[in-house]
């Protein structure tokens, strides 16, 4: 008995029909593909790791919610936003 009730006659005859299928030129093109998309994917995780390391949380501006009732600091609240875009942009 192998992985889940399959047995290592059936992953052989899988594995045989898969190599008639797509040859094994192909199979290792896609083995080379897939291994270097791992190993990419591998050193931009650790890139991000290392350089989270490096941020300062005191240089960031706080996070701000969604949806918030917070005027902004040059909108006044009886103005309508295209009203003050066309003033502030021309």
């Amino acid at each position: 008995m192998g992985i889940s009730g399959i047995s290592l006659w059936q992953l052989l005859i899988v594995l045989l029909i898969v190599v008639l299928i797509f040859g094994t030129k192909k199979l290792k093109g896609m083995g080379g593909d897939l291994g270097s998309a791992v190993k990419s994917f591998r050193k931009a995780m650790d890139d991000k790791v290392g350089s989270s390391d490096e941020d300062d949380p005191a240089d960031s501006d706080p996070p701000r919610q969604l949806g918030s009732k917070q005027p902004d600091a040059d909108f006044e609240p009886g103005e309508k936003r295209e009203e003050h875009r066309k003033e502030s942009s021309g």
